[in-house]
């Protein structure tokens, strides 16, 4: 079971677009964006795309931290060089999940987060 879609709101934060585009503009598979903040106290979305190898992860992790910080945010990054097949990008308001496809498939954050409101893009 996946999380409900609807479309998308008019008015997301910029900075979690910004992280949209530039996961597209570097080919990241699969962006699905969900909106937990009603069933999370931890944010108010995962952005969750697919790279297709850790090299590609550690790309995508490194744009969209560039592209936050270029836009004022403050960011936390962590697994952007350890091979695990799992990158995160936290910006606080929302939290960037990269994963290699089997570790998207072992971890299933669409799965976990079902409660939460999938985005259509």
């Amino acid at each position: 079971m996946t999380a409900t879609a609807t479309p998308k709101p008019a008015t997301l934060p910029s900075s979690l677009q910004r992280c949209l585009d530039i996961l597209d503009d570097k080919k990241a598979e699969s962006l699905r964006l969900i909106h937990v903040g009603d069933v999370s106290s931890v944010t108010e979305y995962y952005l969750i795309a697919t790279g297709t190898s850790n090299p590609h992860l550690r790309a995508l992790g490194e744009a969209v931290m560039e592209a936050l910080k270029a836009c004022g945010e403050e960011v936390v990054i962590s697994g952007a060089g350890d091979q695990s097949g799992w990158v995160v990008v936290d910006a606080y308001d929302f939290m960037v999940h990269l994963f290699t496809r089997e570790m998207r498939d072992y971890f299933n954050l669409e799965g976990l987060w079902k409660d939460g409101t999938l985005i259509e893009s």
